[in-house]
């Protein structure tokens, strides 16, 4: 890996962890950072962009009515394990966080995000738990959420690269539970996003190289798209478009002494969801910025790029 700062094109901010997914606070002078795993730190950080330093999420706890499932009555504090994450604006008018969690239980984490002196505080709510693992969360409208389930119909031994269904999406709401999506099984969905008037989800389709979008309504397939990376995580642009970024593909040529696969690369693009077209807005041709690309989030005329390994972000200008 290239050294924390300035490298050519891009700089390279290190003092995090797996910064697996990330999403703005209410103010947009912080991003918050979902630590992917169990570390023996905290499981979620504040960045500020500004000074490009990260801190230490505050965590609380008070459980309210109508946030998540009734039964959900305790927080995992700092155990949280985070993965995917939605920030959204409930029609309370509350400021909520959804937290894929992997950690002591499979769940859906809840918190509104609160000031506290001059950054933010994370206040848990309640949960959902989950009846397949998640990856990644979009918050819809109506208080629930849709969520991919990456490994929900894998068969034993079958071959998770090997191009067909391993997962589908769920949707979850009070009134209903969690109910799966018709026609949702694709290969390893993983990143998701929904439109602000919750009709579509758009899905990402990680070893197919591919982008679904999803009619909620008349719940059926209505799109899709080809990436020539593999996208993870997705994000909304200040203008409308969403942005996917992955890894190049994944190579098993590592040294001994690898507790992780290679990350060959990564790319950043751009969708359109109205035509659904693809448009390569950044390359690494293979330099080692970042290891194990997940996330690409636009703040301004920057973009910043997280990752499910590593102890570093990478910042690109426009």
């Amino acid at each position: 890996m290239l050294e924390c700062g300035k490298q050519g094109d891009a700089e390279i901010i290190c003092g995090t962890r797996a910064p697996e997914d990330l999403e703005p606070t209410p103010d947009g002078k912080f991003l918050i950072v979902a630590k992917f795993g169990k570390g023996d730190d905290s499981p979620l950080d504040l960045f500020e962009l500004a000074t490009q330093k990260f801190t230490a999420a505050p965590l609380y706890a008070e459980k309210r009515e109508k946030w998540g499932e009734p039964g959900c009555k305790e927080s995992l504090g700092d155990k949280v394990g985070p993965h995917g994450l939605s920030f959204s604006k409930r029609t309370t008018g509350e400021w909520q966080l959804l937290v894929v969690n992997h950690n002591v239980r499979e769940s859906m984490e809840m918190y509104e995000v609160l000031p506290e002196g001059k950054a933010w505080k994370l206040v848990w709510r309640g949960c959902v738990i989950a009846q397949k693992p998640y990856n990644d969360v979009a918050a819809l409208p109506d208080g629930g959420f849709v969520a991919t389930r990456p490994q929900a119909i894998q068969k034993e031994g079958e071959d998770l690269f090997g191009g067909q269904p391993t997962g589908n999406v769920g949707r979850w709401s009070a009134a209903t539970g969690e109910e799966v999506l018709p026609g949702s099984d694709i290969g390893y969905p993983n990143g998701v996003v929904v439109s602000a008037d919750g009709r579509y989800a758009y899905i990402t389709g990680w070893t197919t190289r591919d982008f679904h979008k999803y009619d909620l309504v008349n719940k059926k397939e209505v799109g899709k798209a080809k990436f020539t990376f593999m996208p993870d995580n997705l994000t909304w642009t200040p203008d409308g478009k969403i942005l996917a970024a992955g890894i190049n593909g994944v190579s098993g040529n590592c040294p001994a002494d690898s507790a992780n696969p290679c990350i060959q690369g990564f790319g950043v693009a751009e969708i359109d969801p109205a035509t659904l077209k693809v448009t390569v807005v950044y390359d690494s041709k293979g330099k080692a910025l970042i290891n194990g690309v997940s996330v690409a989030i636009q703040v301004g005329r920057n973009v910043y790029i997280g990752a499910f390994q590593g102890n570093r972000i990478v910042k690109l200008s426009h």
